[in-house]
């Protein structure tokens, strides 16, 4: 059985192990020792806070085979970004050249530095090792931040986003930061994702060219794949789209990867998932079903065959999924059909 469940201080060996794994690109696990260890401090007392409101909380979950208690995947939700530091993304958009007497009209394409989604929920931080991408494992490792979204939802914001990993080859050389490279920076790609990951992100404010971009200026390859995703991050943006995520012509300003958004009440799993009483008994059923308790610091989440009726008032569980989800009979359990 797969349990998605808050990051403990004991998970920090799984976690430096999936940093590694992640490759370059992967700016929110920095392969850095320290900072890892502050972020599962972080998202520790994040979960342990009392709050009515997004603030600074970073809340970082792991994906645990009970069977054989290995972490094989994590994923997370910041409460609001930009708070503390600039949060930085590049808007595509578009200005017209016209001149009636030359009868000549025009659209260029350009990039715009901005802030627009300071405050905003992000989710961030998805990985899944590759033995366990298969199954219902990447659906659980990411819907179920909305089933802990929708339990505590003055936690975060009304806009949630993503930023998708843009295209760079297994080097970690990207088309679109190769251009940035060559006119304004002088530093290659994997350091300067490196840099940002670990927060020392003034250099953007201070070498990033403050006026629009021209589109048509860039190089070829940079402009074909501005808003493209890497290969390995198909799957995501293709789950996120199903969950009502949209993209809006906003960037990330080192691979030029799309950042997608919803808002929380149109996200499918919130908006379909209903809460059931809780009963023990056997389970039957092929019915896969996202299951998630109301807990805070104790949270858990699975995915499980049952049967399944969403206009019923109870479920019932095997005490075995019981005891996964840290739930007793009479207690509430959210699902959803996934």
């Amino acid at each position: 059985m797969m349990i998605l469940r808050p990051i403990q201080q004991n998970d920090y060996s799984a976690l430096l192990k999936i940093a590694h794994e992640s490759g370059h690109g992967f700016t929110s696990l920095p392969l850095n020792e320290e900072l890892l260890q502050k972020k599962i401090d972080h998202s520790v007392s994040s979960f342990a806070k009392q709050t009515s409101q997004p603030g600074d909380e970073g809340y970082l979950f792991v994906l645990e085979d009970s069977e054989t208690g290995e972490v094989v995947g994590t994923s997370a939700i910041e409460a609001a970004v930009g708070l503390d530091d600039a949060f930085y993304h590049y808007h595509l958009s578009k200005v017209i050249h016209s001149s009636r007497t030359l009868d000549v009209y025009k659209a260029v394409d350009i990039l715009t530095l901005c802030n627009d989604y300071t405050g905003a929920t992000e989710l961030c931080t998805l990985f899944l090792k590759d033995g366990y991408r298969k199954n219902c494992n990447g659906k659980l490792l990411s819907k179920a931040r909305f089933m802990f979204i929708k339990q505590h939802q003055e936690r975060f914001a009304q806009t949630v986003i993503a930023e998708m990993r843009g295209v760079s080859d297994e080097n970690g050389s990207s088309p679109f930061w190769q251009w940035l490279e060559e006119h304004f920076f002088s530093m290659d790609f994997p350091t300067a994702d490196y840099l940002t990951g670990i927060g020392q992100k003034v250099f953007i404010a201070e070498l990033m060219p403050k006026y629009p971009i021209y589109v048509n200026l860039l190089s070829k390859d940079a402009q074909a794949v501005i808003g493209k995703v890497h290969d390995n991050t198909r799957p995501a943006i293709e789950l996120l789209k199903s969950e009502g995520f949209t993209f809006n012509g906003y960037v990330d300003i080192f691979d030029g990867g799309p950042t997608v958004e919803a808002k929380v009440d149109n996200i499918a799993t919130i908006r379909n998932a209903n809460d059931f009483n809780v009963e023990i008994g056997e389970m039957t059923g092929d019915t896969m079903v996202l299951l998630a308790n109301e807990k805070l610091n104790d949270f858990r989440a699975t995915v499980t065959p049952m049967t399944f009726d969403e206009r019923a008032k109870s479920l019932i569980l095997s005490q075995e999924i019981a005891d996964a989800l840290h739930l007793q009979a009479g207690d509430i359990v959210s699902a959803t059909t996934i």
